[in-house]
């Protein structure tokens, strides 16, 4: 009941499914969030909506590595990205990002979700029910290692400094990279850790929590 439309920037509302949307004409992602994190209203998700519409050209493949509810996903097709990728652990978080989609009227073919294991963060296709009982080589095993062309990763501070790696391998080189889920506080332990994959990086904050973005280098790691 506490949930009302959000209106992220000008023309971009956030709008539980319940509600009627302010703006017929805006750009307007429903949802229902249930359990999974992700509604718009928290900085970290605006931020990450805020620096997709910027990224988002048209055509770009791109990854929601911590799909929650599936919000950035959806809204980098509805910027213009060709396909999208969400991943998580959490299988309630998967339920609820494909009855997202499917308010959205966004379907398989260009949205993919899939659930991995907590013991790797290589996607491994959600249609394999008892991932969780896997090994992490089994899992790696099951998918082709795909590059996107943005990535953004909205987690929290320990994941993004564990995950690093994996994160940016499967980044092309050139590839925008976003990373939120942190306070501001905690931005210079993410530069340090992410400076020697990244180029142009650069920071936007919303009250206490931050955004850091960069594009993946060329060459080197």
């Amino acid at each position: 009941e506490s949930f009302n439309p959000v209106e992220v920037t000008e023309g971009l509302w956030i709008v539980p499914v319940w509600k009627t949307p302010p703006d017929v004409k805006a750009t307007n992602i429903i949802l229902n969030p249930g359990l999974a994190f992700g509604t718009g209203e928290h900085p970290t998700t605006r931020l990450c909506l805020l620096l997709l519409q910027r990224l988002i050209i048209g055509g770009e493949r791109f990854l929601d590595y911590g799909t929650g509810s599936g919000i950035l996903a959806i809204a980098a097709l509805r910027f213009g990205a060709s396909f999208s990728v969400g991943i998580d652990i959490d299988p309630l978080a998967i339920t609820s990002a494909r009855h997202n989609a499917a308010l959205n009227d966004i379907g398989p073919e260009i949205f993919q979700l899939r659930l991995v294991s907590s013991n790797t963060s290589s996607p491994s296709a959600d249609e394999h029910k008892d991932i969780q009982k896997q090994t992490s080589f089994e899992a790696v095993a099951e998918s082709e290692h795909e590059t996107y062309d943005v990535i953004i990763a909205n987690i929290l501070l320990n994941p993004l400094l564990e995950l690093a790696d994996d994160i940016v391998s499967h980044a092309r080189p050139g590839a925008a990279i976003g990373l939120s889920g942190i306070l501001s506080e905690q931005v210079p332990c993410i530069i340090d850790r992410y400076s020697p994959f990244l180029d142009n990086i650069s920071v936007s904050e919303i009250d206490d929590w931050a955004c850091l973005s960069g594009t993946k280098k060329l060459s080197g790691n």
